[in-house]
């Protein structure tokens, strides 16, 4: 797709299930990822349970472990030029059996983007809060996770984390959806993927505000977009948590 190109996907913010879903940008500019080390989530180190965003083993199934300040909730978003996922963008998410080491249920995303059309993305994610809201992570580091591709998929994955620049919630950007993120490269296997806050950024050549760092003050949730055309996809991520416990 265009690198300046943008597009909003209007999601609802029902309290039991659904939380708003926006996408836009690329997956691929950036150049891919490995995981990161240099952190207590990296080191083996177990952090308090507050750390945890979602084990994916909740009763609810789609809702965040409900603590430090967050409950919300996961969804599906993708573009309108005939790409297709499961779940369902606009529906209740559910969650996959298989998770990581035998666990219960894994967030799980299948589908194939189109091959023609321009925005082409698709993507699973959650809001930290709901109502959908800004949250402070000024107590953590960064984040980490377990992921993996399924058989044919396309391991090119881009992280986002929206922020108070980045998201149009946050009534700052004039040009949005550049979040912070980092491109990835997937493998056949759960591997754990750590980034601290500041290994993260914006996409060149779009997006306004372009600023230097993300504010960890104001962080609106996370996302794993594709957007390679004519790709199928089939994404898996378990354990997801903040770091930097002392």
């Amino acid at each position: 797709m265009s690198s300046r190109t943008l597009f909003f996907v209007p999601g609802g913010l029902a309290l039991a299930c659904l939380a708003l879903a926006c996408g836009g940008g690329s997956a691929g500019s950036a150049g891919a990822s490995s995981p990161s080390g240099g952190d207590s989530a990296s080191a083996g180190k177990q952090c308090p349970p507050e750390f945890t965003i979602d084990d994916m083993e909740d009763h609810q199934k789609n809702q965040l472990i409900v603590q430090s300040g967050r409950n919300g909730y996961w969804y599906t978003f993708l573009d309108k030029q005939g790409t297709t996922i499961s779940p369902p963008a606009g529906h209740t998410f559910i969650m996959s059996p298989g998770g990581l080491n035998g666990s219960t249920t894994a967030a799980h995303m299948l589908g194939k983007v189109s091959g023609t059309g321009d925005p082409v993305y698709a993507g699973m994610g959650f809001s930290f809060t709901n109502p959908k809201g800004a949250y402070d992570a000024s107590a953590y580091s960064g984040v980490s996770f377990y992921a993996k591709a399924g058989p044919g998929s396309t391991k090119n994955v881009r992280l986002k984390i929206p922020d108070v620049n980045t998201d149009p919630d946050g009534k700052v950007c004039t040009e949005c959806f550049n979040d912070f993120g980092v491109d990835i490269s997937l493998s056949d296997d759960w591997k754990l993927y750590t980034y601290k806050f500041s290994d993260l950024s914006q996409m060149e050549g779009w997006g306004s505000p372009a600023k230097p760092a993300i504010d960890k003050t104001k962080l609106y949730g996370m996302q794993w977009q594709v957007n390679n055309p004519g790709q199928s996809f089939d994404i898996w991520v378990d354990d997801v948590k903040f770091i930097g416990c002392p």
